[in-house]
């Protein structure tokens, strides 16, 4: 790969574009190119040495941006990819291959398989189980990547060449690359990134919102910090996500709140040993996923 195109240089595509020339060393031939929306971010990613030229989202810019390119990478929130697909399509040659981050993706690769027709076979789905609450290219980290896990969603139509060299792309970021089917991804990350992140949102939102929130915030210490920290996220992402990942969200949703007129019901009679039952089921449940999870680091 010589060339890369990385749309949207935050967090996620700053943080790719650090780990490939950290991997390439001081010979790396590589030639990144950012784009995006905002001038003054990859003027900052430039300054950076994360990326090593841009152009804005401009269409009478993009030729130049694709021209060349191996791989284009589209790392900005959910909603924008139909347009950064539109505005590529006209510029990609059999050999460019299209990938993206984003944390939905059935909904994605209908917009890549409507827009992109018989190149759709290029385009290659994919999900870094990454990130940090802090977003911008100034959080981007050249090991973000490293042991974290990525899942692809090829099709049955995605040519077998386009997900091997995608999945090497994502080795060399030193991620774990693993393959699922796109609505068996989008249903377990609802119940296991999506959730959080609204639940966190929900509660910081609902306590802000009080005429004593200064403090009661004064007051909240490590146990309010760990519960809300991914509240802190990318506000305009997770507005995508939750859009784009409706149906799965809401079935999670009611799930959770199953769970909840179970623990008021609890509460409610007084029922000791049935929420130390529930504590329990949960903490063991809890210790044994961190425990697994230490253990295969």
């Amino acid at each position: 790969m010589k060339k890369l195109v990385i749309f949207g240089v935050g967090l996620i595509g700053g943080s790719v574009a650090l780990a490939l020339k950290k991997s390439g060393g001081a010979n790396n031939a590589l030639h990144i190119v950012g784009v995006g929306r905002s001038q003054e971010s990859l003027n900052e990613a430039l300054n950076l040495g994360v990326i090593d030229a841009y152009s804005d989202a401009l269409q009478a810019n993009i030729h130049k941006a694709m021209e060349g390119a191996d791989l284009v990478l589209i790392a900005a929130p959910v909603a924008q990819t139909a347009s950064i697909l539109q505005s590529i399509k006209p510029y990609l040659n059999n050999n460019t291959i299209i990938t993206d981050a984003g944390s939905t993706k059935s909904d994605v690769l209908a917009c890549a398989k409507e827009i992109l027709g018989n190149q759709f076979n290029q385009f290659v789905g994919g999900h870094p189980i990454a990130g940090a609450e802090k977003s911008g290219v100034t959080a981007a980290m050249a090991d973000l990547f490293k042991g974290k896990n990525v899942v692809l969603t090829p099709t049955s139509e995605t040519n077998i060449h386009a997900v091997a060299s995608v999945a090497k792309f994502w080795q060399t970021c030193g991620a774990n690359v693993s393959e699922m089917p796109a609505e068996t991804h989008d249903s377990i990350f609802a119940a296991v990134s999506h959730l959080p992140h609204l639940l966190a949102f929900a509660l910081v939102d609902e306590i802000a919102s009080r005429p004593n929130a200064a403090q009661l915030f004064s007051f909240a210490a490590s146990g309010f910090r760990d519960f809300t920290r991914i509240a802190g996220s990318h506000p305009e992402m997770w507005r995508d996500i939750s859009l784009a990942n409706k149906a799965a969200l809401l079935g999670e949703i009611n799930a959770y709140q199953d769970e909840l007129s179970q623990l008021k019901q609890l509460l409610t009679n007084d029922n000791g040993a049935g929420l130390q039952a529930l504590f329990e089921r949960a903490s063991i449940a809890r210790n044994a996923w961190a425990n697994n999870k230490n253990n295969n680091q």
